[in-house]
């Protein structure tokens, strides 16, 4: 019931790169007398290159200088013997267990010339320096910019030095090391990584389409697709492999609690029909869910360090708030529905906020565009709108000419009709986004959710202001309901902010290892998508770029 505007996408794919991640095109460039110098001059001269590059960085990092910076306090000597350049090109080959692409490191070309006998070479080592130092650094941050995100290079790279990292892995051989320490310290991305391992085995056996049940389906009724549903259900973990197949070919009641469960992990209503939408989702093919599982690593890349505190999240597609007490760690989190910014329309912004305080029986500021969208024809048809809805106008008695020349403006009394409900949970930002409770309560029962305009309605409201409001003494749990009854609006600041992080992930892990996707409603999966194959075809189509 809330307005504000939504962040458009911010990420624009970009042709221009800097000279390290494109260090082989200016190896190209470089006259043949380049190659003729000894090797540690010919790899300075590459490195001092790289820096000079006059091309800004178009991702989350500034890469320029990374080069000079490994081989200068080596006086530019070779890194790479032809063991540990094996061992590198193994870590590199580990890429997609990350969602990651070896290719966008140069590594078969890099590979090939190995078995060559390129080891050694100016070239060859600082492309590999060049790839490696990329790899470790698209691990820490991400490949490409997002709305998480400021202008200037990532700060957590500061924490997580590229150079340092790589440098301190090869002298101990331990490169794999140097990827561990990269990878975000998150439980989620932990469990999605497995996900993903699980789905790119999934996506190497058959997966044939399930035809579409010509009525609704009833336990007991005859189903010809029943065996085949079962195997579905049975190789994508809905039902135990030890469940016993159907013989009798009819839609048992074993079938139905698979397709509740499947139901439940894929955000549709939990009937236990194969309909529509079900049979859609189960013909989604593994491949698909590899794509979306990646999409949702790099995202979770994106994310800043939040440290061991508590930390709420809000998964947009998936209607979803996490609430975890150790941040990071691994515990099993308060979970419930919430409703989200309506698609196209206003659309809920990805952004980190702070929580830094609650408000019991709030009043409803009506936004602008909503009074202007929404009460003001209202009252033109009904003068009698404001005193209904339990509104009024500040200052009060405003005329309808006030509120519309702005010298006035509406809010909502609290009570059983304002549409904050009976608690808000304000995280100050210039978009206006926070939680708070509803009155409509029968709209956590859809299935899709996205309702709002933009700021997010929670299905529990006591349980989450217990999760802010519990670690501090006076705050128990019967304090809380007192305070949601109706009376006095009351402000509560809390002593340390929570993080609120709005998130955008159409696949994730529950706690309990099941992996679960939804619809990409707001469209920013295709456009992720089509911004990282850009990226890649700018790498790969750069003059030079590792080849034989």
């Amino acid at each position: 019931m809330y307005a504000c505007r939504s962040l458009k996408v911010s990420m624009k794919p970009s042709l221009k790169f800097g000279a390290a991640l494109l260090l082989c095109a200016a190896a190209a460039l470089l006259p043949c007398s380049t190659f003729a110098q000894p090797v540690p001059s010919a790899i300075r001269t590459l490195a001092v290159e790289a820096a000079r590059s006059p091309t800004p960085p178009s991702g989350p990092y500034d890469e320029r200088g990374w080069l000079d910076r490994f081989y200068a306090p080596r006086k530019y000597a070779p890194a790479w013997n032809p063991s540990t350049a094996a061992a590198a090109l193994w870590v590199l080959r580990q890429a997609p267990l990350q969602g990651l692409d070896p290719l966008d490191y140069g590594h078969d070309a890099l590979e090939r010339q190995l078995r060559a006998g390129g080891a050694g070479s100016a070239r060859f080592d600082a492309a590999l320096t060049s790839a490696m130092l990329h790899y470790l650094a698209d691990l820490r941050v991400g490949r490409v910019r997002s709305e998480y995100h400021t202008r200037g290079p990532d700060a957590r790279l500061k924490g997580y030095d590229p150079v340092e990292r790589l440098r301190t892995g090869l002298a101990a051989g331990k490169l794999q090391a140097a990827v561990r320490a990269a990878e975000p310290p998150l439980q989620q991305y932990a469990r999605v990584k497995a996900a993903l391992a699980e789905y790119r085995a999934l996506s190497k056996q058959p997966y044939p389409a399930l035809p579409m049940p010509r009525t609704k389906l009833k336990p007991g009724e005859a189903y010809a697709d029943a065996q085949a549903l079962f195997e579905r259900l049975v190789l994508l973990g809905d039902l135990p492999a030890n469940t016993p197949a159907p013989t009798d070919g009819t839609y048992s009641e074993e079938l139905k609690e698979g397709v509740q469960r499947f139901q439940a992990r894929h955000g549709l209503f939990e009937d236990g029909v194969p309909g529509r939408g079900t049979i859609n989702a189960l013909n989604v093919t593994p491949a698909q869910r590899v794509r979306q599982l990646a999409l949702t690593l790099e995202r979770l890349r994106w994310l800043p360090d939040f440290g061991p505190g508590p930390l709420i999240v809000v998964d947009l597609p998936a209607y979803r708030l996490w609430a975890l007490q150790k941040g990071s760690g691994d515990e099993t989190p308060l979970e419930m529905r919430v409703v989200v910014g309506t698609a196209v329309k206003t659309e809920t912004p990805l952004f980190v906020g702070q929580m830094r305080y609650l408000e019991f029986n709030p009043y409803w500021n009506v936004p602008r565009s909503i009074l202007e969208k929404e009460i003001l024809p209202k009252i033109g048809r009904n003068p009698a709108y404001l005193e209904q809805n339990a509104m009024e106008t500040v200052p009060p008695n405003a005329s309808v000419a006030d509120l519309k020349a702005g010298r006035a403006r509406v809010r909502q009394r609290p009570g059983p009709k304002n549409a904050l409900g009976a608690v808000k949970f304000a995280l100050p930002n210039p978009m206006d986004i926070y939680l708070h409770s509803t009155p409509a309560r029968e709209l956590f029962e859809r299935s899709r959710r996205d309702l709002s305009h933009g700021c997010i309605r929670v299905e529990h409201p006591a349980a989450l202001a217990q999760f802010v409001l519990g670690q501090q003494g006076p705050w128990s749990a019967d304090k809380i309901q007192d305070a949601l009854q109706p009376g006095p609006t009351r402000h509560v600041n809390l002593p340390r902010p929570v993080p609120v992080v709005m998130f955008y992930a159409t696949a994730s892990v529950g706690s309990d290892g099941s992996a679960r996707f939804a619809a990409d409603m707001y469209g920013r999966d295709a456009k992720l998508a089509q911004v990282l194959a850009s990226r890649r075809s700018a790498i790969v189509s750069a003059p030079g770029w590792p080849a034989d």
